[in-house]
């Protein structure tokens, strides 16, 4: 009886051990730096050497991507340069015209280069002026350890990212359908206003898109000094995924270690059930308004990752918002944020928008909030 209760003791410790192993998955990836996270909560899975500055290569375009989006107008019309005609690897020439939609699908799919000096002209009025709002923003989205010197990554000593800082900004992205449109597409026929007729069909760079199953992004990037990068990500089974290797030994390398990453990920994480944006809705009191309560909700459903099994409870929602705001406030209007946390830190916050408009006016209720303002 006492070596059978030793013997399933060794067996249970065995059990456990194997299991913890298996979980953390020590697997071999070569390229220098490399990083994998949760894409709605930014949770880290996995990294090495994540936040050692490295030379980002064309995954710099995500950020011009995001710009072009957030900054420019689409279906506006723009003239290419001279300088931008003459930058290396590019395929549009000085005095071609383009819808800004058109050359941003250039710029992400055949990762030119002089499409993205177009962009940042017409944008900036220049390339350094282009960059200090790529810099900005990098800092805003949590980029911090990121410098932005163009806007397509080609080699400058003070052109840096780090693998996590890539991710944060390709995560960022990602809420964005524009910027899902672009990096998610396998091919685009892109169309030229002059010379007019022009057209000219153009591949992905990111072959994942159609190898890899349930691939939806996001840009390659490769220079002789910044080695095969490459941010992918994923979606399967309400899970999404974002994988980040920068300095890999080639174009290929890139590939391999983003799908290793991308496999360990899916075989570790499974998405908790959804909080619906109802679920997540809040009220808020509106003094001076014509209505007194408004309701602020997430633009999304939340889905929390479920790392090896753990617990939903290891998480915690928080919500950062006032109790009493001001009438005047527009619909679609940020008015405060849900904390996602996880092991007692932060994860990730998720704006609260306003769900219409409130002007100014008077109701029973706007001045009962005035009231609760007071004491707020």
């Amino acid at each position: 009886m006492h070596f059978q209760r030793v013997f399933s003791l060794c067996i249970l410790v065995f059990l456990l051990l194997t299991a913890k192993a298996g979980a953390a998955e020590n697997i071999q990836i070569t390229a220098a730096s490399a990083i994998l996270i949760e894409a709605s909560t930014g949770r880290v899975l996995y990294e090495k050497a994540a936040d050692v500055p490295r030379f980002p290569a064309s995954t710099t375009k995500m950020m011009t991507c995001v710009l072009a989006i957030e900054e420019g107008d689409l279906s506006s019309i723009l003239t290419v340069s001279r300088t931008a005609a003459e930058t290396e690897d590019t395929e549009v020439g000085a005095g071609d015209r383009f819808v800004l939609a058109e050359l941003v699908a250039e710029m992400m799919l055949r990762s030119d280069n002089g499409a993205a000096v177009a962009i940042a002209e017409d944008l900036a009025g220049s390339v350094g002026s282009f960059a200090a709002h790529m810099n900005e923003k990098a800092k805003a989205i949590g980029a911090k350890d990121t410098h932005f010197v163009n806007p397509n990554g080609l080699p400058n000593p003070a052109h840096v990212s780090t693998a996590h800082d890539i991710a944060r900004i390709a995560a960022y992205g990602m809420k964005n359908p524009k910027f899902r449109s672009f990096v998610g597409a396998k091919e685009r026929e892109i169309t030229w206003v002059t010379p007019e007729k022009k057209r000219a069909l153009m591949a992905n760079t990111n072959r994942l898109l159609s190898t890899y199953e349930g691939a939806t992004g996001i840009k390659t990037g490769y220079t002789n000094a910044a080695g095969g990068c490459l941010a992918a990500s994923a979606r399967r089974g309400g899970v999404e995924l974002i994988a980040v290797v920068l300095g890999a030994a080639d174009e290929e390398a890139r590939f391999t270690d983003a799908a290793k990453l991308l496999d360990m990920g899916f075989r570790r994480v499974k998405a908790a059930p959804a909080y619906t944006k109802t679920d997540l809705a809040r009220r808020v009191w509106v003094k001076g308004g014509k209505e007194g309560r408004l309701t602020v909700y997430p633009t999304e459903d939340l889905r929390l990752p479920l790392v090896d099994g753990e617990a939903e409870e290891n998480y915690r929602l928080t919500y950062d918002l006032p109790r009493v705001i001001a009438a005047g406030v527009k619909e679609g209007d940020r008015v405060g944020d849900l904390v996602v946390s996880h092991g007692g830190k932060e994860l990730t916050r998720i704006p609260l928008h306003a769900e219409k408009s409130v002007g100014r006016g008077l109701s029973i209720e706007g001045l009962w909030a005035y009231v609760l303002g007071l004491f707020a």
